[in-house]
């Protein structure tokens, strides 16, 4: 039986989808992969040795997206609401065990995003040997551009990426400073899981993050992909 002749008992969830930099046709989005912990820096003020791990995925969901540079509603049962500016790298053809000499050729394009963390929530976490959905993966969490084709960006591994609330630098890096660069993050991912045309990979975020409120407003810029405002409301 086709889909379109398919009964559910409610109206399933639309297609959640990113926009495309000089294009009418927008990117359908199937999951979202965060890396942990990939600058030295950030590992650091995280209280870990980045010499000495292997890299750790964890997930948010499509429907946490922000687009558009839409406001970011401060989120419940949190008093530690953190940024972390980040790369994120939008898959445009998948696979298993993908070879990191060849996984640039399954890149679509790149985007910035903001991973959002009620840290406390986290933090509390971690002590009880709990996942980290609680922390990651709530609604609004993660604030994203529209994608930049590769075709018109090239493939980024190098270049300044940074974050300031209200005009502050709070975050400043380079790519060249990941210790996971991307064809290796997409190398060790499709290890784990068979990765697919739609899958986005947040790239993990350098030191400098922090707490922001209600009326702090968030500007991130990556070399090669632009700039992200949102405000906390």
């Amino acid at each position: 039986m086709s889909s379109s002749n398919t009964n559910y008992v409610f109206a399933p969830p639309a297609t959640v989808s990113v926009g495309v930099v000089g294009d009418s046709a927008r990117y359908p989005v199937r999951r979202i992969y965060c890396v942990g912990r990939n600058y030295a820096e950030h590992a650091r003020e995280m209280g870990h040795d980045p010499d000495r791990e292997l890299p750790f995925f964890f997930q948010k969901n499509p429907d946490n997206l922000v687009l558009n540079n839409q406001d970011f509603p401060y989120p419940t049962m949190t008093s530690n609401l953190h940024h972390e500016i980040e790369l994120v790298v939008a898959m445009g053809q998948g696979g298993r065990d993908i070879q990191a000499a060849n996984a640039l050729a399954h890149v679509y394009g790149y985007a910035l995003g903001i991973d959002l963390t009620r840290r406390d929530l986290q933090n509390e976490a971690k002590k009880t040997g709990r996942p980290w959905e609680i922390g990651k993966a709530f609604e609004h969490s993660a604030p994203m551009t529209d994608i930049t084709p590769a075709t018109k960006s090239g493939h980024l591994s190098k270049g300044a990426i940074w974050l300031k609330v209200n005009g502050e630098v709070r975050q400043q890096s380079d790519l060249t400073q990941l210790i996971w660069n991307i064809p290796e993050i997409i190398a060790h991912l499709s290890a784990i899981f068979e990765l697919r045309a739609g899958d986005m990979i947040m790239t993990g975020t350098p030191a400098g993050v922090a707490a922001v409120k209600p009326g702090d407003v968030m500007e991130g810029f990556c070399e090669g992909v632009g700039t992200i405002i949102t405000k906390v409301v």
